[in-house]
């Protein structure tokens, strides 16, 4: 399901909704304390693509296909792996604000990983041939791109280096106060968390048992509850 973009109101007079779709857009895009984007620059960006809806278990994109945009998620989780329906391994999580795509769009190569819809997603879908000439004319938009991109980048190495030599325990834990929301929920399948981490469902069952045990979190179905941080932050450091 595809719409245009409608008009943001981001100027005087804007209502409410529109402001805030505008400042949403805007902390997509990296640092907000400077290179900030004026109303006609998010107008710009967003006038480079079309909203886009998913349906669970739907693809925004398929590993191997042709990267001709990229992907602002506004709403709802992504699920990003490589391979095929017989056998694939989990990458990463996208959520609102994530950009995804961007890098294979690009350097005009096939996308190298697929992108799956963990539940009701609504992202902007921007065009390479749309948004290339907006970066040029505007390089401000240019620039926080980059520093979206350099931030991600860095969140992901931060990640990989934080797994190495780490017990399965260390690991949930990590994953468990890094995937938390404000109040402290975590949605993720068992079987979820251990495609993340890339291991078994039964070593992540073992390890949310102890974490539950001393009193870091509470599970229920498809969401595990963070209720002592402290103890989840000495488990994920042990």
């Amino acid at each position: 399901m595809t719409r245009q973009p409608g008009k943001p109101g981001m100027g005087r007079g804007g209502s409410p909704p529109d402001i805030q779709h505008a400042m949403w857009l805007a902390r997509s895009f990296g640092r907000t304390d400077y290179l900030l984007l004026r109303p006609e620059d998010l107008a710009a960006l967003e006038g480079a693509g079309s909203y886009v809806s998913k349906y669970p278990g739907t693809h925004l994109f398929r590993q191997g296909e042709a990267s001709t945009a990229a992907y602002v998620i506004q709403k709802g989780t992504v699920e990003l792996y490589r391979g095929d329906h017989t056998e694939s391994m989990v990458v990463a999580r996208a959520g609102a604000g994530s950009v995804i795509g961007d890098i294979a769009m690009f350097r005009d190569e096939p996308y190298f990983q697929s992108a799956r819809a963990v539940d009701a997603v609504t992202a902007l879908r921007i065009e390479r041939n749309r948004l290339l000439p907006v970066l040029m004319e505007r390089p401000v938009i240019a620039l926080r791109w980059l520093v979206a991109g350099l931030s991600q980048l860095e969140r992901t190495q931060r990640r990989v280096l934080g797994l190495l030599h780490r017990t399965v325990l260390e690991q949930v834990a990590g994953l468990l106060l890094d995937e938390a929301d404000d109040r402290g929920e975590i949605h993720l399948s068992q079987a979820a968390i251990a495609r993340l981490l890339g291991t078994s469902r039964q070593s992540v069952n073992e390890a949310l048992a102890e974490l539950r045990s001393s009193g870091a979190v509470e599970t229920g179905y498809r969401v595990i509850r963070l209720i002592d941080r402290p103890a989840a932050a000495r488990a994920a450091a042990e």
